[in-house]
Order: C-alpha cells, then structure tokens, then sequence
C-alpha cells in the first residue's frame, strides 16, 4: 500500500529522542543491569511453554508495523490468516515507540526472571543485542522455523549478536545511506562527497543514531563496522569533527531532515531508505544512494522474553510471516526491507512497481554492500556514545 510522507515515520520513532535516551541508558539503567543479579542464563531462568495447552499469544510490536485492512481497520490481514490457520488467538499491542522506553517497561521483571507479560517483542538489533547479552531471551527451535531456514535473506544470517539464528529473527530492515534532492544539487556517490563537496556546505545533515552515522564513515575509511577496532572507530570519529567544525554539516537530525530535504532546504544528508521511498512517491527527484564504499543495515527483530510461556505459539507465528506471500502482504504496507527471499515474486501480484523498487527488495549488489553494526558491550556502548555526543553537540 502506498502511503503519503508521514513527518514522523517508524524508524523516527526510534530515533527521536536517541541521543540522550541512549547516554541515559548506558550510564544510568543500564549500570545496575550489568551486575549479576541482573544478568540471567538459560539454566538459571527457566521458562516453561504451555503452548501446547494455551492457544494464546501476546504481541508486542511497533506502530504503523503491520497490515491493515483498507477498509476496516480493526482487521489485520495477514495476523487474521495467521489466526484462522493456527487457532491461536492473538492479543496485539502497538506499545514499542522507542527502545529504551520499552527496555524501562520490561527491564524490572527480565532482571528479576520474572513474566512481561509478552511472549513476542519487536526490537531493533541494538536493543536485542542488549537484552541478548543479559541473558533475557530465550532461543527459538529452529526446526520449528523451517521458512526462515529457507528463506531468510543471507545478509541477515549469524549476525555478530546471533551467530546460530535461534535468538531475534527480523521482522523488517532498512538501510542507512545517502540521499540527496537533484532538484537542487548533483548526485552524490560517496561519503566523502558528502562532507568535503564545496558547494554542498552547510547544506548537509546527518544522523544522530550513532550506529548509522559513524558505520557509514567506518566504512568510508575503509573498515568493517561489523568488526573494527578502538582506534578504528576514533579515526572516522575525527572525520565526522572536520565536517561539523568546518561547517560542512548543518546539523544532526533523527528523521526530521526528511521535510527539509523534500523543500530543498537541504541538498544532502545521511538518511534512510524508508523515508525516501516515502519522498519518492511525492518527488522523484529525491534520491536515495547506496554509498560506494557500502551502506548500513539494520533490523528490527521477533524476540521472546524469558519466562513467556508460548514460545511454540510464537515459532508458529514467526514461520507464518516467513512465507513469501505473507511477507510481500506485510511489505507493501510497511514500505521497508523485506527480510524473506521470494518475497518479491509474490509482490509483483500486489503491486509490481513495489516489488522494482531496491530499498524494499535490494538487489544482490545492494546487499554485499550492507553491513550490520557490531554489537557492543556495556563499557563500549557508554564510550562510543559518548564522545559521538561530544561531537555532534548533543
């Protein structure tokens, strides 16, 4: 389903508040969460699954995150399939709009190894990095999950947070690039166009999710934000403070830049790729560029919680949305990158120019070009965070 540019879009949600939220988390919440007592193992924490018994299952997702019926909103297609196939009836709640919020909501009883209430959360990789390394999620059976054996995309397999694809399974991806308005300047193809190009100065944005940002110059330098080291980081940490004290980049942004960038206040940013499909929809001239050194993916990610107690439930569910014709229903809703190989097939039936289009069914070129984020201890997180704070004037 097409839908016009909304000012704040799903990926803004997340990102809104970021900077702070996340300096907040790593140096406050999160202190206490990295003792031992608040630290779980799968011995120690043991969850029983009355799926067997129990045909209910509690969903806790994002909003805007799943189909709805264009006539009838209380109807949500592919979840009513999943239903009436299953016979497990599903209780759904849009209650994740930020991370860190949610981590709040659900990080008392996770500690504790003690019920959320929830059997399924959406989170991004950062987030179900963090709760991964707490010990708070429980793995999933792969045999239980024989379509996302098939047909979860490569590019998404043994991420550094979940080597054995048994802990999130993505829901939906997006990329982080570079986009720019041809209405106003010439094409861009590099991070390094980005923040020396004379005639792009003070013209330029960039984001305030440091993950996005500083994997983007990890890898202008030519290093792997998959992998990289200390000194790594601080080199293309240095590159980010020449473009912000020469003024070469404006500001940094969560996804507010997008309206700029459709009037042509500004020429050029580090954006991402959903809000361009949204911007490309009212403006063609609105581009999005997957950099020549590589772009960035992320995830949000199905994850099950300690202590629920319908993980088969939520296996089923997951399978479900890993069958490609489901996942093209849930893609030409949500408008992001779809996780599931044949997916794209099954969208030309809906809506071909959908299933053309590279930020939702990235070609092979695309995707040996993504790279995933590396996952971060505690003591990386505050640090990395923070003197990219301190450079972005946060």
């Amino acid at each position: 389903m097409r839908t016009p540019f909304r000012p704040l879009t799903r990926r803004g949600l997340l990102t809104g508040t970021l900077g702070s939220a996340v300096l907040l988390a790593a140096g406050g919440s999160l202190a206490g969460c990295g003792t031992k007592a608040a630290t779980q193992t799968e011995a120690g924490c043991v969850s029983e699954d009355l799926s067997g018994t129990e045909k209910t299952l509690t969903f806790s997702n994002w909003p805007q995150y799943m189909d709805v019926d264009d006539s009838d909103e209380s109807k949500r297609p592919t979840l009513d399939a999943f239903v009436a196939k299953s016979g497990i009836q599903v209780a759904y709640t849009e209650d994740v709009n930020d991370n860190n919020e949610f981590f709040g909501k659900v990080q008392n009883q996770l500690a504790g190894c003690q019920s959320t209430g929830r059997d399924i959360m959406v989170l991004t990789d950062w987030m179900a990095a963090r709760m991964i390394r707490l010990g708070w999620i429980q793995k999933l059976d792969r045999s239980k999950l024989p379509n996302v054996e098939a047909n979860l995309l490569p590019s998404l397999r043994g991420r550094s947070f979940d080597k054995e694809d048994q802990l999130a399974i993505p829901w939906q991806s997006g990329l982080a690039g570079l986009a720019y308005n041809g209405r106003v300047t010439k094409e861009i193809r590099t991070v390094d166009e980005l923040l020396t190009r004379p005639d792009l100065k003070g013209k330029v944005t960039a984001l305030s999710e440091m993950r996005d940002t500083m994997g983007l110059l990890l890898q202008s330098n030519g290093h792997d934000p998959a992998n990289f080291t200390a000194a790594q980081y601080d080199d293309a940490l240095n590159k980010l403070k020449k473009a912000v004290d020469s003024g070469q980049i404006r500001r940094f942004t969560g996804n507010d830049y997008a309206p700029d960038l459709a009037k042509g206040d500004i020429a050029a940013c580090i954006g991402w790729s959903g809000d361009a499909i949204q911007l490309g929809f009212d403006d063609e001239k609105i581009k999005f560029v997957v950099p020549e050194s590589g772009v960035m993916i992320w995830s949000d990610n199905v994850v099950v919680p300690n202590k629920a107690t319908h993980k088969g439930n939520a296996e089923q569910l997951v399978n479900h949305y890993y069958e490609p014709a489901v996942a093209a229903r849930l893609a030409a809703f949500v408008n992001y990158i779809c996780p599931v190989q044949g997916a794209r097939a099954e969208m030309e039936k809906i809506d071909p120019s959908l299933a053309a289009n590279p930020l939702i069914f990235p070609d092979d070129a695309i995707l040996a070009k993504s790279t995933v984020f590396m996952a971060l201890d505690e003591k990386q997180e505050r640090e990395y965070e923070a003197k990219f704070q301190q450079v972005i004037g946060a």
